[in-house]
């Protein structure tokens, strides 16, 4: 979705990372939103170290109630959490974030994105990344969930 093409109706969310507009997971949950007609897209916010504590001890009293997180501050990430779900426990590391009534609640998406395949031990990185993002994009704007898809998504 291009600046142009946000309106009053169009949902946000936000991407935390040090290259957050150019990086994969903007690429992939936009497009997974795009795919589908959804009118919905994740605003990227590229931030180094210096800014990610700041920025995250603010985020409870933001408007931002959806945020998704580069790698690179997954583990950074947990001790701004007033919760974490039990993936989120046990990896050390949120993927997102939700923020209700001023709380932060961390989750990890590997559990449910590696249940999505017959075989998980042979699904390479990619696929599970992406994988995870269509979860997310079904967790908050109620996109399909078609691991059939993937490889389209992964090739263009």
């Amino acid at each position: 979705m291009q600046p142009h093409e946000i309106k009053p109706d169009t949902q946000l969310c936000t991407i935390l990372g040090y290259n957050a507009q150019t990086g994969y997971t903007r690429k992939y949950f936009n497009k997974i939103l795009k795919n589908n007609g959804i009118n919905a897209t994740a605003i990227a916010l590229n931030i180094g170290d210096e800014h990610f504590d700041f920025t995250m001890g603010n985020v409870a009293q933001s408007k931002v109630d959806k945020m998704i997180f580069d790698q690179e501050f997954q583990e950074k990430a947990v001790p701004f959490c007033d919760a974490l779900d039990e993936t989120a426990q046990r990896e050390k590391r949120v993927d997102f974030i939700e923020v209700v009534d001023g709380k932060i609640y961390g989750y990890a998406l590997d559990d449910a994105a590696k249940a999505l395949f017959e075989k998980p031990e042979f699904i390479d990185e990619q696929i599970l990344f992406v994988a995870k993002m269509m979860l997310l994009a079904n967790r908050w704007y109620d996109a399909p969930v078609d691991v059939d898809a993937i490889p389209l998504l992964i090739e263009n």
